[in-house]
């Protein structure tokens, strides 16, 4: 049984589309016509795609703190079927306060699934490419939902919450108000335009097995406080011990009252810890992060420090004909010790020799690579740029692409058609920047254990 939430129709997904443009503002792609002002930013009131932007954002889902956004004059933009912050101040000083000091973002619109039943494990090893049963109590591990052609659905974090120890729980969380005191074994976090076709998948293979999933999306809040400073911010808001808490591992927190969950994960390449709450504190907890010193980051900043960091984006480094394997996630794929849905499609593909790799892109020049822009080496055409920036930590303009696994070695000579320009690039090892965690590291990569 699935227990799920209403959420915004699929055209308004298809309809709107808002990307991250460096520190220019949005681009929104309407029926393909693009609409900007001076600034690139896309003018509301620009004839119909104007008007499509403006019955699209009156359709999208607000997180709990929208108003807080609002308040604090974020610039807002139509993201995977929610109205989102890509802004606060700029991009640019965003991803520094990340890479210095600390940055909170609002993720509630990523989907939070809870499972249980005694059939939660065996469907969870079923349809994720990483292990399961071997996860330790409180451990988070990065795997993939494949599709029957050995394609990406999503790519997700399981969290093992069977046997974590809890803090002691008031008469208030007892009542069922925080999704979060439920004896729920498993959590899993999938991408926000992902939600409803993971949920339907999950149905679809269900078969039978006595499982209860519940979309905790809507009732809980889920921020991801960022950078080098994080950890200790973060402990002056709960008496449980955080420092020592492993990366790619949680435990339960009081926070005002409430069983709280913290993770020591995120996706900016530093160190950090993700909160998810119930909504009766998530504004409150933002509040006191803001209070703390925490700057407030946007879409457009988790997005230049995710593409330093080299880790994909579903959409664009993952897709339904994108695998795991070109994409450099063989690690998050336990294909040799289990059978998971989808594996003998991924296998039969891993064998083909021709098919396109994920590589890091260094370009000479400061010209951004964007999303489709292609790649060549010499007068053939051999690939494809997923995504690129400028990046503000290294100041150079960066990219990540598809081509044929014989042009993958670092050092190779390739170019990138910028608008007609010819751009000189060269694949580079990824990520592009790293930054050594204070935290304690398994001798494993996350999801090898």
């Amino acid at each position: 049984m699935i227990l799920s939430r209403p959420s915004v129709s699929s055209k308004s997904l298809g309809i709107c589309r808002a990307l991250a443009v460096g520190g220019s503002g949005v681009l929104l792609l309407v029926s393909g016509q693009r609409n900007f002002d001076r600034r690139g930013v896309l003018d509301p009131l620009d004839s119909e795609a104007g008007k499509a932007y403006c019955n699209c954002m009156s359709e999208l889902l607000r997180t709990a703190l929208y108003a807080v956004h609002v308040a604090r004059q974020a610039r807002m933009v139509p993201f995977a079927g929610w109205e989102m912050p890509l802004q606060y101040t700029s991009i640019v000083e965003e991803h520094q306060a990340v890479r210095q000091n600390v940055g909170v973002f609002d993720i509630s619109h990523m989907g939070r699934l809870f499972f249980a039943g005694q059939d939660a494990m065996a469907l969870l090893e079923w349809v994720y490419t990483n292990a399961v049963a071997t996860l330790q109590p409180g451990q988070v591990r990065y795997g993939l939902i494949c599709n029957e052609q050995g394609g990406t659905k999503d790519d997700v974090l399981v969290y093992r919450l069977a046997d974590l120890p809890r803090e002691s729980a008031n008469s208030q969380l007892a009542s069922g108000a925080n999704p979060l005191v439920s004896a729920f074994p498993y959590l899993m976090v999938v991408n926000a335009a992902n939600r409803e076709k993971v949920l339907a998948w999950l149905e679809r293979h269900r078969d039978g097995r006595q499982v209860t999933i519940s979309d905790a999306t809507l009732d809980t809040v889920m921020l991801a406080v960022q950078g080098p400073q994080a950890v200790a911010l973060c402990q002056q808001l709960t008496k449980t011990p955080l420092g020592d808490l492993r990366y790619y591992f949680c435990r339960y927190v009081e926070y005002q009252g409430q069983l709280c969950l913290v993770s020591r994960t995120g996706y900016t390449g530093e160190d950090g810890l993700e909160w998810i709450v119930p909504v009766a504190v998530g504004e409150q907890l933002w509040q006191e992060l803001m209070q703390l010193g925490a700057k407030p980051c946007g879409l457009g900043a988790r997005d230049t420090l995710r593409l330093e960091a080299g880790m994909p984006l579903y959409g664009h480094e993952l897709t339904e004909e994108i695998d795991p394997f070109q994409a450099g996630l063989d690690w998050a794929v336990k294909w040799q010790s289990k059978d998971f849905l989808g594996r003998d499609a991924l296998l039969r593909r891993r064998q083909e020799a021709r098919l396109p790799k994920r590589v890091g892109l260094e370009l000479a020049g400061r010209r951004i690579a964007r999303e489709g822009y292609s790649v060549w080496q010499g007068q053939d055409q051999v690939g494809w740029v997923s995504s690129g920036t400028f990046a503000p930590t290294l100041q150079k303009s960066i990219a990540m692409a598809f081509v044929p696994p014989s042009l993958t070695a670092p050092g190779t000579p390739l170019t990138v058609d910028i608008r007609g320009h010819w751009e000189p690039a060269q694949v580079v090892a990824l990520p592009f920047y790293s930054q050594r965690r204070t935290a304690t590291v398994p001798t494993a990569s996350p999801g090898q254990k």
